[in-house]
Formats: structure tokens, C-alpha cells, sequence
């Protein structure tokens, strides 16, 4: 079984870029294949030093920089547990991460108030790394079959953070299928500055660096740099979700200034794309093909590819197909092709950390329920439709959000909608409309309404809209429901 840990080891005598980052956009710093390996070899020495060993966690609380990947490769070397964690979070609840994974060592930079966990031995990547760093060769340590590899933590907004165990078997063989799913070379240069504590950002790390491609690293995500930095870095592929590219896409002015002749594909996963914003995607990046991913951290974290065994082009809204070794079924929906997904494969979790009744609840005989109420069209492609808990139900009717999202982003004056079920004295719950005008369009409740009542069912039709200059997010870069729950309070 080999470690997680040595995933791009094939590639140490390349001489290839394996990274090039930008936490200081005027002075990028490239690293080549042979230096990251020495000092992933350096970080295991390090914490073996200190000593940590296997079984033991290790808190990454940082943004996007070259010394995040160090410590996650060389903590799995040495068979510790890399614990990534959101840090912007609020205190208390990064404190109850901390406790709840036992970690042992903490790694983090300026961007995080160590203050909280100052009880914890700990290392600041601005200040005593090179300290910490022991250089010389490591030999990783032999994994188990069912080894923890990493430890990331889900939810926390409505409720207790849990943490997924993934192991490094499971994540060994997603990377893999991948690769083959995403046809990844080594002269692929690939942006990522979606956070790299969630499972979007990491699922790209490991299957850029199994081929041996070259990762440009944004600390954060900002519209304008990361135009500028597909631009000036040749990227040829694109990472995020699809907020980011709504931002990106909104400034006009660079985007028609940039050359995104050398953009090859464009991959978004974590939130649902609508057809108008697949539509200007391929309109502005003209050569690049569009990866929708699903996946969830507990279900492997992806199981489907964007190629079908027959060579059938993919619909329009559709997730992707099955990769090889995934198995799955719908349960609770109005017949065998619609439900809640339920899937089997290498990669699913063993389940979470201290929190067996969750675990039981999500995890059975290997099989993991998603949450995800998916459909399948008769070509086999999968389609999402809403997250069982979002679903709510307006005087009898079934709503799902995203469908009535799709709707209004339809409306040419639209660039962008949210739609979220408030409570209603008669109705149960009904939905309010949060949306972005195009650039330069006059917009009012009423049009969306009036839109939305014509264009779909009565019943689906936003009660509210709140006309919004953009959409708040969260630190995954996901739409901040709780601020748009908190903005439509204020405005009752």
C-alpha cells in the first residue's frame, strides 16, 4: 500500500515546475518537483524530531502557500494525520476542531490568530519554520489499508463540525481515477486558489501532482489577480466553484483585455452551475471544455468523470458520468433513477472522528449516504437537483432551490440569484430571491417576480427579492446563507 504521502515521487528527477506561488504576486517563487520532495522529506524530520510519529494529528490553520503542501505531504510521510482547518471559522469553533482531533502540532501564518490555541506547540510559517525544518532523506513509513490519511472537517455552520476520515488507500485511488477522469498531463499548468482546507482545492492539489503537472497557488481568491494570473501564467486549466467564476466573468474590462487561448478546461464542483453561467463561460474561454464536478469529502470525495464510455457528448447541466469502481443507487425518490444518492467506493470514508451516531446514520456496509437528491437521464449522465435538507415544501408543493435559481438566471437582467425558503403563516415556507443585476441593467422586485411567474410554476415564485450588489461568501467561497438570512431579517 503505498503512502499518500509520495504521490508525486515519480516526478522528483523531472526537473518540472511543481508549483509557483503567488503569496507574493510580484515575486512568484517556483519550486521544482526534487525541492518540494526535500522538503516534505524535511517536514517529516522535523515532527519525528518533536517527537510525533503515526496515528498523531497535525493542524494546518493558513492560507494558500507553497509550506501548506509541504506539511501535508510530509506529515504523511512520517503517518501522521493532516487536519486542515477553515480559518475563518470563528474562534470557538476552530477551538472545538482542535480538541475534538486530539492535534498534537499546530502549523499556521499571519492570516491566523494563534492566540486562541496558544496552549498548542505550534509553528508559524512566517517566523520559525526554517527552524523547524530537519533537512536530510526520509523513507515514508508503510501504511495499512484503512490508515487515516487526512482528517478534514465538514459542516459547522448548522451544526457540529465533523470530521471525515479518509484513508490512504481511498485517496490513493480516487487520485488516480481522476487523473484518468480529468486526463491530466504533465504539461498542464493548473490555478488553484479555492482554499486548500477544503476538499475542491485538495482534490486538485493531489491529482495535479500525481501526473506531475505544475500548480499556480493564489493565497486567496480575487477576481481581478486570478484573471491576471491565468493570463500572465498560461494556465491551462481553471479551479474553483462557480461563485468564483461569476466574479471573475462580471469584470468586463479584463476579461476582454486577457488571452485565454492556452485554457483547456474550466472545473467547478461544490455548488450547482446554471446554463447561463455555462453559456458565458464558453463564450469568454473559447477553447476550454467545462468540468462540472460532484463529489462529496465523505463519498470518495468525486465518483463521476465528465466522459462517456460511448463517446456521447455531455448535456447541458449535467454532473458527469460514473468513473470505473463506483457503485450507486437512489433511495426515497419517485423511481430507480431519482433519490437520494447512495454510492460504494474506494475512497469513501470510514466515517467521522468521535461521532459514531453520525457515522452510523451516513455510513453503511460501506456505503455512504450522500444527502444529494441526483437524477440520471437514460444515457446514463447524472444531474443534480437539491441537497435533501433543502428542500422545502410551499402549500403542498415540493420546491428545490437551484431549480428555481436556473429559472431566474435566465432573465437576461440577471446575473446571479440565490433562493432560500423563509417561514410563512399559511404556506409552511415560501422562497425569497436574492439577485445580482447584469452590469448596467435597471432591476426591481417586481421584474423578478413577474419573470418568475411567467416563465414557471406560481407556486415556485420568489415572495421576496432583494436586488444585491454581489453575493456574500463563505471562507469556501460558497454563498453565506447565514448573511443573507440575517439581510432578509433586517428587511422584513
Amino acid at each position: 500500500m503505498e503512502n499518500l504521502g509520495n504521490l508525486f515521487k515519480a516526478h522528483v528527477d523531472s526537473g518540472r515546475i511543481a508549483a509557483i506561488d503567488l503569496l507574493d504576486a510580484d515575486n512568484p517563487q517556483e519550486v521544482t518537483y526534487a525541492d518540494l520532495d526535500a522538503s516534505c522529506d524535511a517536514v517529516a524530520r522535523g515532527l519525528r524530531l518533536r517527537g510525533l510519529g503515526p496515528g498523531d494529528r497535525i493542524a494546518i490553520l493558513a492560507q494558500n502557500r507553497l509550506e501548506f503542501m509541504e506539511v501535508l505531504f510530509g506529515a504523511l510521510r512520517l503517518g501522521c494525520v493532516p487536519v486542515p482547518v477553515n480559518i475563518k471559522l470563528p474562534a470557538d469553533t476552530v477551538e472545538f476542531i482542535l480538541r475534538d482531533a486530539g492535534v498534537k502540532h499546530m502549523f499556521y501564518d499571519r492570516s491566523w490568530d494563534a492566540r486562541v490555541c496558544d496552549e498548542l506547540p505550534g509553528t508559524d510559517f512566517d517566523e520559525d519554520y526554517q527552524n523547524f525544518l530537519d533537512p536530510g532523506e526520509f523513507e515514508a513509513v508503510t501504511v495499512s489499508d484503512k490508515q487515516v490519511s487526512m482528517q478534514l472537517y465538514t459542516a459547522g455552520t448548522t451544526g457540529r463540525p465533523k470530521g471525515v476520515l479518509l484513508t490512504h488507500s481511498g485517496q490513493g485511488w480516487a487520485s488516480k481515477a481522476l487523473v484518468e477522469a480529468r486526463r491530466l498531463t504533465d504539461d498542464d499548468r493548473i490555478l488553484i486558489s479555492a482554499p486548500f482546507f477544503h476538499k475542491n482545492a485538495l482534490v486538485a492539489i493531489k491529482t495535479a501532482m500525481l501526473p506531475g503537472a505544475s500548480l499556480v497557488i493564489m493565497p486567496r481568491f480575487a477576481a481581478r489577480p486570478a484573471i491576471h494570473a491565468v493570463a500572465e501564467q498560461k494556465c491551462t486549466m481553471v479551479t474553483g466553484v462557480p461563485t468564483m467564476m461569476y466574479m471573475m466573468l462580471a469584470e468586463r474590462d479584463l476579461i476582454e483585455a486577457s488571452d485565454f487561448s492556452h485554457v483547456r478546461t474550466i472545473s467547478m464542483g461544490s455548488a450547482p452551475a446554471s446554463d447561463v453561467l455555462l453559456g458565458d463561460i464558453s463564450a469568454v474561454f473559447k477553447n476550454a471544455a467545462i468540468q462540472l464536478n460532484y463529489g462529496t469529502t465523505e463519498g470518495g470525495p468525486i465518483m463521476l468523470g465528465w466522459y462517456h464510455p460511448d463517446g456521447l457528448e455531455r448535456p447541458v447541466g449535467a454532473v458527469g458520468y460514473p468513473i470505473p469502481g463506483c457503485e450507486y443507487r437512489f433511495e426515497g425518490g419517485p423511481n430507480d433513477k431519482q433519490g437520494e444518492l447512495v454510492l460504494r467506493n474506494p475512497g469513501v470514508a470510514l466515517g467521522f472522528y468521535n461521532y459514531p451516531e453520525e457515522t452510523e446514520r451516513c455510513f453503511k456496509d460501506g456505503w455512504n449516504y450522500s444527502g444529494d437528491i441526483m437524477r440520471q437521464d437514460e444515457d446514463g449522465w447524472f444531474y443534480f437537483v437539491g441537497r435533501v435538507d433543502d428542500m422545502f415544501v410551499c402549500g403542498g408543493e415540493n420546491i428545490f432551490p437551484g431549480q428555481v435559481e436556473s429559472l431566474l438566471e435566465k432573465f437576461a437582467r440577471i446575473s446571479q440569484a440565490v433562493v432560500l425558503p423563509f417561514s410563512h403563516e399559511t404556506k409552511g415556507e415560501v422562497p425569497y430571491a436574492f439577485v445580482v443585476a447584469e452590469k448596467g441593467a435597471t432591476l426591481g422586485e417586481d421584474d423578478v417576480k413577474a419573470y418568475a411567474i411567467e416563465n414557471g410554476p406560481a407556486y415556485a415564485h420568489p415572495r421576496r427579492v432583494f436586488v444585491m450588489p454581489e453575493i456574500p461568501l463563505t471562507g469556501t467561497n460558497k454563498t453565506d446563507r447565514a448573511a443573507l438570512r440575517a439581510l432578509a431579517g433586517e428587511k422584513v
